[in-house]
């Protein structure tokens, strides 16, 4: 498995192989270049295997001291092999690399995987709010220190 990291929009044909990913899971990617495009200093971080994308992930600079972790996934045949981990993990040393101290996202209850991988990996719930379908989503951050992201993953299962 390769982890990479893609400032800006990857190329069309990557972009298709992860959007099968993202409807199998969310079931709505019409709209999803059109809002990643707007989103300031886009980062794709991808799990490969085999020239295959088997997991995403994509976030946003919120400040210069904030990154928001967005959304992702792992395509259902590749679950269970800690492949979302991995992707965590990448991404948050390319985010310290780059200067970020705060990595923030939000979930909901109804992707526990998600919330519990979260609260493994270092985050702390800071707050929820509601979207505006009136959806409850449970806010998460995690402080990035260089040490802490070398230590991630130290207390896997």
């Amino acid at each position: 498995m390769e982890f990479v990291n893609i400032e800006g929009m990857p190329d069309t044909q990557t972009v298709q192989k992860m959007l099968r990913i993202h409807e199998q899971i969310f079931r709505d990617s019409e709209n999803l270049l059109n809002k990643a495009r707007s989103k300031p200093n886009l980062l794709f971080t991808l799990a490969l295997e085999n020239d295959e994308v088997t997991g995403y992930k994509i976030g946003y600079k919120l400040d210069d001291a904030t990154f928001y972790s967005w959304l992702g996934g792992v395509g259902e045949a590749y679950r269970g092999r800690g492949i979302a981990s991995g992707l965590m993990r990448h991404q948050h040393h390319f985010l310290v690399e780059k200067g970020y101290s705060v990595v923030r996202t939000k979930t909901m209850n109804k992707w526990r995987s998600m919330l519990i991988l979260n609260l493994k990996q270092g985050f702390d719930i800071t707050g929820i709010c509601a979207d505006k379908n009136g959806e409850i989503k449970i806010i998460l951050e995690k402080r990035l220190y260089p040490m802490s992201v070398q230590m991630e993953g130290a207390y896997e299962n």
